[in-house]
């Protein structure tokens, strides 16, 4: 039997539950004089707070760097003002920057290339060289870490070369290689080497000796004591010297370049120098800068993935 319950018109009906009206509350009005219903919302203490985080993270985020943007181009254009426009202001620079963007891939011969071909090329020695420094100072570090003699036999090399400025590499490399794109290689690698050789070793001479006295007595094999014990705790010094490495790579490259030649952002930043095309130059600057800082923030995601905080108790 299905029982039902009838309300007479004379009793109020129930009251709707209270999650209904938790959020927002609409309440319509008598028609206007154009026959339309006006609604009025009423916003809760949930829509507020949502509103002030909102705000809260612009100000904090969003405002101070384009505060500094704007101080940046304010003195650009100070600047460009005070030379007598020799120096070109930011609208000139961006007018120009819209041209050379346009095509930043066409080819008029080999001298005469797209901008993006000159950031292909660089970032490709980049590649060889920190990734040929990645395969000999991790592993080096590894091993000057772990064993006292190593360190004591290679500490003297690295504090004596470490200091050499990577371009007194150069003619090194050229004399060996016989080539300006080996040899720009070349002072990558030697450049990039030593920030992942010193901090992967002090990685590993800052893991707790009580681990390392646990796996004595567990006669745990060295393959099993590097990849069990030494390399999760090793891991954010040696991504801090990758982070390292690959700035001082990317810096190098461009003077690297500029007394090398042929294809690469450097070289065209000195062959705009020659033709005295210094819109061009601030351009390159900026592209320079921006591909920086794509690299820095690619290698602070990758550690940040990669590592963890461990959690007190």
């Amino acid at each position: 039997m299905v029982s039902a319950v009838f309300h007479s018109p004379l009793e109020p009906l129930p009251a709707p539950p209270q999650e209904a009206t938790k959020s927002i509350a609409i309440s319509a009005h008598p028609a206007s004089a154009t026959g339309q219903k006006h609604l009025k919302i009423k916003t809760t203490p949930w829509v507020a707070h949502r509103w002030t985080a909102l705000s809260r993270a612009f100000w904090q985020r969003v405002l101070p760097p384009a505060c500094g943007l704007a101080l940046l181009l304010g003195l650009w254009a100070l600047v460009s003002a005070s030379t007598g426009r020799s120096i070109p202001g930011p609208q000139e620079t961006w007018v120009q920057a819209l041209e050379v963007f346009n095509d930043p891939f066409y080819r008029n011969g080999p001298n005469d290339q797209g901008v993006g071909w000159n950031v292909l090329m660089s970032l490709q020695r980049v590649a060889i060289g920190f990734g040929l420094a990645a395969l000999v100072g991790i592993p080096a570090g590894f091993a000057i870490g772990r064993f006292t003699f190593l360190a004591r036999m290679f500490n003297p090399l690295i504090g004596l070369l470490r200091p050499v400025s990577p371009l007194a590499w150069l003619p090194i490399g050229l004399l060996v290689f016989k080539g300006a794109n080996p040899a720009a290689i070349w002072t990558i690698f030697i450049c990039s080497i030593w920030p992942m050789v010193i901090n992967t070793a002090t990685g590993v001479q800052r893991v707790p000796q009580d681990y390392l006295n646990v796996a004595r007595v567990l006669q745990l094999s060295e393959w099993k004591v590097l990849t069990r014990i030494l390399f999760p705790s090793v891991l954010p010094y040696m991504l801090t010297g990758v982070r390292l490495a690959v700035g001082t790579a990317w810096l190098v490259i461009v003077a690297a370049e500029m007394l090398t030649g042929g294809v690469g952002i450097g070289f065209w930043v000195w062959d705009e120098w020659n033709n005295l095309n210094v819109k061009n130059i601030i351009i390159a600057i900026f592209v320079i800068g921006i591909v920086g800082l794509a690299l820095e923030y690619a290698l602070i995601r990758l550690a940040t993935a990669l590592t963890f905080e461990e959690v007190k108790a």
